[in-house]
């Protein structure tokens, strides 16, 4: 599941579109996640999807399926 979840985040740093396309409530779903481990990272290029996949084992079970979903697309 962890190879998964950072096939996708690499898929995910090369299209910067992945932000745009997330719904509200994706973005919910991960964003305790994202404050919690990846404050700190610079918004832009797939930085914060690659920050999460990093912690993927830490995240919340909203946030991996919202990565996972990513993955699918």
């Amino acid at each position: 599941m962890l190879r998964a979840i950072l096939t996708a985040a690499t898929l995910l740093c090369a299209s910067q579109a992945f932000a745009q396309e997330m719904t509200a409530a994706q973005r919910d779903a991960c964003m305790g996640d994202y404050q919690k481990y990846c404050k700190s990272v610079t918004p832009g290029g797939g930085r914060i999807i690659a920050c999460l996949a990093k912690e993927s084992d830490k995240l919340t079970p909203a946030c991996k399926k919202v990565l996972q979903a990513a993955e699918k697309k």
